[in-house]
């Protein structure tokens, strides 16, 4: 597979993360979460990073993307910017 699609959630802390991830598996909309709470600027799109190859994120960001099944959702992802959660779309 030479690229995925995929959403992501970023914030400061490993606690908020995960309280963000509960939320999302019991049910919470992901993309209004997204736009909530998310410091990247792709939270305006409720996350939304669109396709990406490998070499365009980080090591950490993309190995965990790029081993996700479609629609399956990541344990909280730790990099330089700050703490993940990582949805793939497509």
């Amino acid at each position: 597979m030479s690229k995925v699609k995929a959403s992501h959630i970023l914030v400061k802390k490993h606690s908020e993360a995960e309280r963000i991830l509960k939320e999302i598996r019991n049910g919470a909309d992901f993309a209004e979460l997204a736009i909530k709470h998310s410091l990247c600027p792709s939270g305006k799109k409720g996350g939304n990073l669109g396709f990406f190859q490998r070499g365009q994120m980080v090591k950490e960001f993309e190995q965990t993307a790029f081993s996700l099944g479609k629609g399956e959702l990541s344990e909280v992802v730790k990099t330089q910017f700050g703490y993940h959660i990582i949805k793939r779309t497509g």
